[in-house]
């Protein structure tokens, strides 16, 4: 069984791709329950037959989007496409087979020794990564925890792991999964999650941004086609909106924009945004989403050698301009204590690592009119090269006492970052200030940036634990070179 509902011709009557909609869904809401009380053996044989035709797939895939983004498929920048996309499927496929052999043999994922430990407010921390040899080797230096709900105790930690598989007989659903358009993986790794951590049945909906990709994706999921487990659908955002509200659709999961997510949730218009106001959603669907952010990076004042500063600046130009800029999660404000002496320096590297960047199309729709928007606002907006309709911009000493500034509520979604000082009498006070600044002007809550040296993180162990604990979602660099 093949559920596929294909781009629309502009010519086609809208009620033809509406019914290849409709079948689509009644065809997936069929085997709902079938996938969800399929054994578990038989769901890691779809997991293995993934792998082999990821790995069959993977240079058509890189290839098409280098191809869509402008990119030399045998230059450096193309490695992005291979981490990004083919790379970061197997991975997770990879951990999910582990993750559900270890379940078929335990009832439960298995856990390093020591891996859980409790901080000194109860709350328990999980070591998560790295897990093996490959993980050091691949990703050296790189570690992550997940910070527990409070009330989950050590003793009971089992109990929150892989619960889906602890249901005699669950029940089916069929969500809908709208797909990025910028990151290759992130669709189907989507999809991944809510095929078996929550075991649902998906439709795919592509965007139309990468929607390229949809073949190649179709390839690779193809016996979970096959099967009635996964379904892809095509076109534009009509296509969307009306499988948002179709009611053989029972869960949305999104990863794009804060006004698309609240289109869906609240309809759009004058009217949306009164019903936002209200918390009078239009939909009772349960929605999960990963939107937009202003994303921060907190650099904190320390020792740092030349060689540090020209590191932590290429680490920041990479953290702005992988994929040109175009992620959620992208770095959008550097925050720097106003009066640290090293404060100049690392801009001056910054502004060479950004200038010094290999120049690529900014292939995303919408980048030329908001790289415009925030580079208009501010007369002192540097511009350092990259693609000339929208070229790489830094927006450096912005007023943090300015708090509406563009730049702090608006996500540039492009190349586009700036800097800000706060003045603060030493570190513990210049992080607290900093994650004030964080929590109360920037928008989004998607995640944020640390960037502290050792001795530094050692000596202010404290003020950097608050710091993490109020942010939520953290990456924090503490290397040296």
């Amino acid at each position: 069984m093949t559920t596929h509902t294909q781009t629309p011709p502009t010519t086609e009557p809208a009620s033809d791709w509406r019914h290849r909609a409709d079948e689509a869904v009644a065809a997936l809401g069929q085997r709902k329950d079938a996938w969800a009380r399929l054994p578990i053996h038989a769901k890691i044989d779809h997991l293995r037959a993934l792998r082999v035709n990821t790995a069959a797939q993977a240079q058509r895939w890189v290839r098409a989007a280098c191809a869509a983004k402008g990119l030399d498929p045998e230059a450096a920048l193309a490695g992005e496409e291979w981490t990004s996309g083919p790379w970061a499927l197997l991975f997770g496929i990879n951990r999910l087979i582990e993750t559900l052999e270890a379940v078929a043999r335990a009832g439960s994922p298995r856990l390093r020794r020591n891996a859980v430990h409790t901080r000194p407010d109860g709350q328990v921390v999980v070591d998560v990564f790295p897990q093996n040899a490959w993980d050091r080797l691949l990703l050296s230096g790189v570690s992550a925890q997940v910070w527990m709900q409070p009330g989950v105790t050590a003793a009971s930690l089992a109990d929150t792991m892989a619960v889906f598989y602890k249901q005699a007989q669950p029940q089916g659903a069929l969500v809908l999964v709208l797909g990025a358009g910028n990151i290759a993986s992130i669709a189907p790794l989507d999809v991944l999650y809510k095929l078996y951590a929550e075991g649902h049945v998906c439709l795919l909906k592509m965007n139309p941004v990468n929607e390229y990709l949809g073949p190649i994706l179709e390839d690779i999921f193809r016996d979970l086609v096959t099967d009635g487990f996964v379904g892809f659908a095509y076109g534009s955002a009509e296509v969307g909106e009306y499988l948002t509200r179709h009611q053989g659709i029972d869960e949305i999961h999104i990863t794009g924009s804060a006004r698309t997510h609240d289109a869906i949730v609240f309809g759009s218009g004058a009217e949306g945004e009164a019903r936002k106001a209200r918390k009078q959603p239009v939909s009772s669907k349960r929605m999960s989403s990963e939107l937009g952010n202003v994303s921060p990076t907190i650099v904190v004042p320390g020792p740092w050698s030349p060689r540090d500063l020209q590191f932590q600046a290429a680490h920041i130009a990479t953290q702005k301009l992988h994929n040109a800029g175009f992620n959620c999660i992208a770095s959008q404000v550097v925050i720097t204590h106003a009066d640290w002496a090293l404060r100049e320096p690392l801009l001056h590297a910054v502004t060479g690592a950004l200038s010094s960047a290999p120049r690529r199309p900014a292939y995303y729709p919408g980048a030329e009119q908001r790289q415009r928007m925030l580079a208009g606002a501010h007369s002192d907006a540097q511009l350092l090269g990259g693609d000339d309709t929208a070229p790489v911009t830094l927006i450096a000493g912005l007023d943090s006492a300015a708090t509406g500034d563009v730049c702090f509520t608006t996500e540039a979604f492009a190349g586009v970052l700036g800097e800000t000082g706060i003045a603060a009498a030493g570190v513990d006070e210049y992080l607290d200030r900093a994650v004030d600044f964080c929590n109360e002007h920037l928008w989004g809550t998607l995640g944020a940036n640390i960037i502290i040296d050792p001795v530094t993180a050692r000596r202010h162990a404290s003020a950097l634990d608050r710091a993490i604990a109020r942010l939520g979602r953290v990456s924090a660099s503490c290397s040296r070179r």
